[in-house]
């Protein structure tokens, strides 16, 4: 099906000048205090009623319309720890500094300034067509959404108490997908993330004489290869589940064997008992090859942070879903859940109400051949020249991306608010 643009809703240069902003502009995640500022000055202007700060750095809007369902719209705002290499003009050039207290560069590598953007996009359209639906519209600007910690915070918060039990709660994020597409699942969509940090502790020495060192890197190096076989070994091929070593650092000098040794792992699960299984096997391989080195210290496995399983209701989806189809965009439920997390779902559960999440595409559909994207569609594998999310050369297709995002999440609003 080819995208029939004529139909989207198309932005206006405001908003397109926002999400230049926002791009150029990111924060880390929980530290979005410009982001927030500015994504809530756009809500006054709209005559929205602001409440600053919730769960943070959390912005939350209502308008209301009259007699009606009220429906919360949900964005993510926080950025990612990496330095862009798009070459856009308005690339990000800025710098965080993380939880360790280290400098970072900062880009938005997850298409969260195109979310906030889009989200401001479909208000617009809302309000230009206001005397065809009735109700509140309830918009909340989530931060960090990447450390799986924004949605809780603002729950924690008083969410609840300023947008009541919406009727639904929609969200979407944007994917690398040819633009016009939409997809979701009823049910499990996200797996359930769980990220932890791991400390090995040695002994420190000279590299001339490591018979009188513990060394923590043999060990790191040991954790990562068995680490490994939790998937390839001890999880049966129908039962989906991802494990990555994401980062490790030990060391500062060329010729000292340093005493301490620092892992993060990700892990990736679709069930309460896979995900207890996983967690058990990385605890227990990592105090393994701690006690086979001789270390006398044990090391220390720290969850940092994580995300529930996203759920969609099976009823709200298939409504969403017949309402964006029908609205030119090309919309699939599909039977298949994704391996990515999101913290979304956390608000529906917080709030009582059903929810739906689902993705639309950014990309242009002429970057796809038809070979790519018969490959895309039947296998789900990206073309080597399409960046993914958190790549420093991910950059959504702005022409295409903010249309259809506009429109994605107008369309299902406007369907939910003009329901009796």
């Amino acid at each position: 099906m080819a995208p029939d643009m004529k139909r989207w809703s198309s932005p206006s240069p405001s908003v397109t000048d926002l999400y230049r902003d926002l791009h150029r502009h990111p924060e880390l995640s929980g530290r979005e205090t410009r982001t927030a500022a500015r994504l809530a000055s756009e809500l006054s202007l709209r005559q929205f009623d602001v409440t600053h700060g919730v769960g943070g750095t959390g912005v939350v809007g209502m308008l209301r319309n009259g007699d009606g369902p009220t429906v919360l719209l949900r964005a993510d705002i926080d950025g990612l720890p990496i330095r862009e290499a798009t070459g856009a003009p308005y690339a990000s050039a800025a710098t965080g500094v993380d939880r360790d207290g280290t400098t970072v560069p900062v880009m938005h590598a997850c298409g969260h300034d195109l979310h906030a953007a889009a989200l401001i996009g479909a208000i617009d359209v809302l309000q230009a067509c206001g005397d065809r639906w009735a109700g509140t519209v309830a918009v909340v600007f989530q931060p960090a959404e990447e450390t799986g910690e924004g949605a809780l915070a603002m729950v924690a918060d008083g969410l609840a108490g300023i947008v009541g039990t919406p009727t639904v709660a929609l969200g979407q994020h944007v994917s690398p997908v040819p633009a016009g597409a939409v997809v979701t699942a009823e049910g499990v969509y996200g797996a359930a993330s769980d990220n932890f940090r791991i400390r090995i502790h040695g002994v420190g020495g000279h590299a001339s004489s490591p018979e009188a060192a513990v060394d923590p890197i043999i060990v790191a190096a040991a954790i990562v290869m068995r680490l490994q076989t939790v998937i390839s070994r001890e999880t049966a091929a129908h039962e989906p589940a991802v494990l990555t070593v994401s980062s490790i650092h030990a060391g500062h000098a060329e010729n000292a064997i340093p005493d301490e040794a620092e892992l993060t792992v990700n892990l990736r699960s679709f069930n309460a008992s896979t995900r207890h299984r996983l967690i058990n096997a990385v605890r227990r391989i990592v105090e393994a090859e701690a006690a086979a080195a001789g270390m006398e210290q044990s090391p220390s496995v720290e969850r940092i942070s994580g995300a529930p399983l996203l759920l969609n209701d099976p009823h709200a989806t298939h409504r969403t879903f017949g309402a964006i189809g029908e609205s030119g965009l090309d919309a699939h439920i599909v039977t298949q859940p994704m391996t990515g997390s999101e913290d979304f779902g956390v608000i529906g559960d917080a709030l009582g109400c059903p929810s739906v999440f689902w993705h639309w595409g950014g990309t242009a559909p002429d970057r796809y051949s038809p070979q790519e994207l018969s490959s895309l569609l039947t296998e789900g594998r990206l073309p080597a020249h399409i960046p993914m999310n958190h790549s420093p050369e991910y950059l959504p297709d702005l022409d295409w991306a903010l249309p259809a995002g506009i429109h994605a999440m107008s369309t299902a609003a406007l369907h939910w608010l003009q329901a009796s």
